[in-house]
């Protein structure tokens, strides 16, 4: 019978920031990702065309850190974009290189960078020029992380309405685990005081833990997208070493890392978005044998009401 490790058991699919920079060193560097070039994806996908009334969003940490294949495993995840038309994209975990070659292909495809370039990862945005504005952007520091982690904010315009997005990664380890509650904390806080005319919208690698999302609790208001959609089992495990073999467990691992949350607007005339469908992403290996992330990705749909 198959071991499906609990959390407090599980390796560690991180080690801190000291063991992620000597495993993003110790690999051969690639200096340039040339992503103009056709998918390494195993199946093609038949583009799809962004609907007008609808905000769709993807979250995904595409672990940057991890260098092995690192140029056909950003061409997965430009496929993936290609194939989605996301109004907005949430990424955690991006590194130099990456998100320098990522912006060049961005910027062709018509889409606006922001990126929190400090350290050696971090995380970052694209928002589709043609459905969505920035206002203005700011980076909020975790007082008390260890590993330069901090929440990155966007204000943007949606069909004239102000939106509010966010993202993060989390602290990581399993002993880190007040950290990261004090980080979801302040996360809660900052969206349950946006203004009751704005929609707020996070997504991000969280690395918590049920035991922890238990504790802090979610705020009146503030909807968590996999359970409001009912639980759909498919979309369970965002990190699931069962499937995913890019990080070589040999043991069965299958957490729900990454979530994505949402305030809607609540003043009365004003637009509130509401969920309306949520799917992972990154499910296909590539030629090279391996998934664009150990991470799958979070697709997921807003309808205005």
């Amino acid at each position: 019978m198959e071991k499906v490790l609990d959390v407090e058991d599980s390796p560690e699919r991180e080690t801190g920031p000291k063991a992620k920079r000597k495993k993003s060193e110790g690999n051969a560097p690639q200096g340039c990702i040339d992503l103009t070039e056709d998918s390494p994806t195993c199946s093609s996908k038949q583009q799809q065309t962004t609907t007008t009334d609808k905000l769709s969003v993807i979250s995904w940490n595409v672990d940057g850190l991890d260098t092995d294949n690192l140029a056909n495993r950003a061409k997965g995840l430009c496929s993936v974009l290609v194939s989605h038309t996301p109004d907005v994209v949430l990424l955690q975990e991006l590194i130099p290189n990456y998100i320098r070659n990522l912006k060049k292909w961005a910027v062709h495809k018509g889409y606006t960078v922001i990126e929190d370039e400090k350290g050696d990862y971090f995380t970052g945005m694209l928002l589709k020029n043609s459905r969505v504005q920035l206002l203005e952007s700011e980076i909020v520091t975790y007082p008390t992380t260890q590993m330069t982690r901090n929440l990155l904010v966007a204000k943007v315009s949606f069909k004239g309405q102000e939106l509010w997005l966010m993202t993060s990664h989390f602290e990581s380890c399993k002993e880190n685990g007040e950290e990261r509650m004090k980080q979801l904390r302040l996360v809660m806080k900052r969206m349950r005081e946006a203004p009751d005319n704005v929609n707020v919208l996070f997504g991000g690698d969280t690395n918590l833990r049920d035991t922890e999302v238990a504790k802090v609790g979610l705020p009146s208001g503030v909807l968590n997208l996999w359970e409001r959609l009912g639980k759909q089992e498919q979309c369970r495990y965002t990190w699931d070493t069962k499937v995913n073999t890019n990080k070589n467990i040999p043991q069965i691992c299958r957490f729900r890392f990454d979530w994505v949350y949402l305030r809607p607007a609540t003043r009365e005339g004003v637009p509130h978005q509401t969920p309306d469908h949520m799917a992972l992403v990154g499910l296909q290996k590539l030629h090279c044998g391996r998934y664009t992330s150990d991470h799958w990705g979070i697709y997921c749909s807003f309808s205005a009401e």
